[in-house]
């Protein structure tokens, strides 16, 4: 199952051992990672995502779900790489692009207090007993959520919204005085161009969402290329 993964540390060599400790299970075959960072909370509130060239597998934090938490997490200030890359996407960052429940942010933001630091991470695991023991030994704290298909609900009723209000703006337009029409073709023509553009929004992610699918599935046949090879070469 694909999830986000959240461990939070006191130190920060107790999270790179524990970024370390994902990519060994990820080595080992128990779990796949797909895209993964440092993050630390300071004293004054801002984030820093540390390494921020080290994103794993997928790659650009551009349109994933990955970039959402990130963004989410680190907060408006003080993110870096994290932040640039945020509003090089566009638009404010929310839970609904992450796939997962605010109730799971506000988990994860009242554990990572000042002074500490997370792992982040995509991942997928048939069982949460490897990271769980990996982590627990080493001293982090670990939340985890299935992504979900929230965000893809939440955009079609919001376009269905849309398309309702403009169906009744056209209707009024054709019954309206004259010095009333000018007025609301132009509440039409604001709406017609919101509805574009959601659209479009929603194409992108599409787009997006198929080229991580991608990435995702060339990861695994990869792996499981590497663990045949493995296994024919113990039995020779």
């Amino acid at each position: 199952m694909d999830r986000m993964l959240v461990v939070v540390f006191d130190s920060q060599t107790k999270a790179y051992e524990g970024r370390n400790s994902l990519l060994e299970l990820d080595d080992e075959g128990g779990i796949s990672v797909y895209a993964h960072a440092v993050l630390a909370k300071h004293a004054d509130g801002t984030s820093t995502v540390l390494q921020g060239d080290d994103w794993g597998p997928i790659g650009t934090l551009l349109g994933t779900e990955f970039g959402a938490l990130i963004g989410i997490l680190g907060g408006p200030v003080g993110l870096g790489i994290g932040a640039i890359v945020g509003m090089l996407a566009g638009g404010t960052v929310d839970v609904n692009n992450a796939r997962i429940g605010d109730d799971f942010i506000e988990d994860v933001t009242k554990e990572l207090r000042a002074d500490k630091f997370a792992v982040v991470a995509e991942i997928e695991e048939g069982s949460t007993t490897p990271v769980d023991t990996r982590m627990e030994a080493i001293g982090g704290t670990v939340f985890r959520r299935a992504l979900s298909d929230a965000k893809h609900t939440i955009h079609d009723e919001n376009v269905a919204a849309m398309k309702a209000d403009l169906a009744q703006m056209k209707a009024e337009h054709a019954k309206t005085h004259a010095d009333r029409k000018a007025k609301l073709q132009e509440t039409i023509n604001q709406l017609d161009s919101k509805i574009q553009a959601q659209l479009q929004k929603a194409k992108e992610r599409r787009e997006s969402a198929e080229r991580q699918a991608k990435a995702k599935a060339e990861i695994l046949k990869g792996k499981a290329a590497a663990m045949t090879a493995k296994a024919e070469e113990t039995y020779i």
